[in-house]
Order: structure tokens, then C-alpha cells, then sequence
């Protein structure tokens, strides 16, 4: 069992989550995740490994499902089944040079031990965080402090740039050479964000952990196309080449489960209805 250290809503449904897990904690490294289950009947969730605190690992998630909203409701000196990880291949951190990176939602999650990482190898920093509007903003006082400059946008202009990440990424990259970019956040911002850097050859990468299920490439449901090849998103990613992504494949495949999860989710919401609001571990 896993003891939850702290847990706390930092958005609507947006959750961080501090749990204890040293054997995760010593070995995590940028770009890497875990598989949580909650107890012996749960599903497996692939989430990132957001930041490392000691014997602590930190996550971060939306609650959009039966699962991630049943761990939504655990408290600090709660505990769930079981953590496994480190998994996936770390994100390359070596020396570019100029290194933007782009956080779209929740995927910002992801970008904070990405740039302690590259600064560590002698890489500028820039960070990009985009949001609907400022309410969904995520994590940014510790992304000005990780990188050398950081960059607002909202989608509705009620914090910094008003539009999207793409733009920001645009205009970073008419005013300074760009040696790589980290692209993180829903499928079609991913799509479309990726298509500012092609025509640059700017080396861009995407993390593709929303598509895994089972997190060791024995289900096989994270298939996806990636320079004409078929990869497994968890065992030779989660990060790969923006470029050569089949984005329209990967949306198709996200789709795959749908009526399943709003199943399951009804299911949950009804049993919290049954037991008056519930107790999470039940």
C-alpha cells in the first residue's frame, strides 16, 4: 500500500497528489510515468511523474472518469493498492541549446521536471503554459522559477496572451533560433501546435501517455503510427518525434473505449448517489 502525502484541487477537477513510493522516487527521471491502481478491483491509470520530493512522487490529473474521480476523493494518510514505475523512456535532456516548452492543460503537469532537466544540461529555457482561461492555469510559479522565461496564454485573453500556445510558440520562434521543443496537452493541440515548428525542422517532441492502458505493451491498445511504423505509446515512448506522429490515427484510437468509461463513470456516480455521497473506499 501507497500512503498519499498530500493532496490538494489546484483547479475545477484538477487534482495534485503527493504519494510516498521510494522505490519510484529514486529512479524517476523527466518524461517518465507510473501506473496506479487504487485497490485490488481498480483499472490500471497511466499518469506522469510530474516531480520528485524525497521518498515522494508527485502527480497530477484531471478527474474525468470513474477512476480519477474516485482518486480525486482520497485525503492525505490515505493509501491505494499499488504504484509502479518508473516506466516509458526519459525524455532526451541533453545539450540543444534554446528549448521551448509547451504546456497545453493539464499537460503542463508534465513540464516542470522537463525543464529542471535540460537547465541542468545547459539548456536555455523558455516555457509556454496555455489554459482556457486563468482558472485553469496550472503550475506557474514553479515553471517561472524552472525556466529562464515563462510565457501566459489564454484561450479567452483573462490572463497574458489572449489565444492559443501556438501563437506564443510562433512568435518565440521570430525573434530567437529554437533547438527543440516539448509539445504537451491534448491530442489536437499537439496536432496542431506541432505544425508552427515543421517547417523549421526544429527537432519537437509529444508525449502520447493519455492513449496506454496497461503501461507494459502487453495490451497493445496504445498502438500508434509514428513514421510509418506501429510503436507501443508506453514501451517506446510515451515521447516521440512530433513530425512523424499520425495524429488522426492516435484521436481515433483515444475514442476507442468512450461508451465504456461513460459506463463505468455512470455506474460510479450512481453507487455515490446510493450510499449518499459515499465513502471513497467503498
Amino acid at each position: 500500500m501507497f500512503r498519499i502525502e498530500k493532496s490538494e484541487q489546484l483547479a475545477e477537477k484538477i487534482c495534485q497528489m503527493w504519494i510516498r513510493a521510494p522505490h519510484v522516487a529514486h529512479h524517476a527521471q523527466a518524461g517518465q510515468f507510473v501506473i496506479l491502481r487504487i485497490d485490488e478491483k481498480g483499472e490500471r491509470i497511466p499518469l506522469t511523474i510530474s516531480a520528485v520530493d524525497g521518498d515522494a512522487i508527485r502527480i497530477i490529473f484531471m478527474a474525468v472518469g470513474k477512476t480519477t474521480n474516485h482518486l480525486a476523493a482520497f485525503h492525505a494518510g490515505d493509501h491505494i493498492q499499488d504504484v509502479a514505475g518508473p516506466l516509458g523512456k526519459p525524455s532526451e535532456t541533453h545539450k540543444f541549446g534554446t528549448c521551448v516548452l509547451v504546456g497545453g492543460g493539464v499537460g503542463t503537469a508534465s513540464l516542470p521536471i522537463i525543464a529542471r532537466a535540460l537547465k541542468a544540461s545547459g539548456n536555455r529555457v523558455i516555457g509556454i503554459v496555455g489554459a482556457r482561461n486563468k482558472s485553469l492555469l496550472l503550475l506557474e510559479d514553479e515553471m517561472g522559477k524552472a525556466c529562464d522565461e515563462l510565457l501566459i496564454s489564454t484561450d479567452d485573453g483573462s490572463k497574458g496572451f489572449h489565444g492559443f500556445a501556438a501563437d506564443l510558440l510562433k512568435q518565440v520562434m521570430a525573434r530567437e533560433p529554437v533547438h527543440a521543443v516539448w509539445i504537451i496537452g491534448p491530442a489536437m493541440m499537439m496536432k496542431v501546435t506541432c505544425e508552427v515548428t515543421r517547417p523549421a525542422g526544429i527537432r519537437t517532441f509529444v508525449s502520447l501517455n493519455p492513449v496506454m492502458v496497461d503501461g507494459t505493451g502487453m495490451c497493445g491498445s496504445c498502438r500508434v503510427i509514428v513514421d510509418g511504423a506501429t510503436k507501443f505509446a508506453c514501451v517506446d515512448g510515451p515521447e516521440f518525434d512530433a513530425h512523424k506522429v499520425d495524429f488522426n490515427g492516435l484521436m481515433q484510437r483515444l475514442r476507442t473505449y468512450q461508451p465504456e468509461e461513460k459506463e463505468s463513470l455512470e455506474k460510479y456516480q450512481a453507487h455515490l448517489c446510493a450510499c449518499g455521497g459515499g465513502d471513497h473506499h467503498a
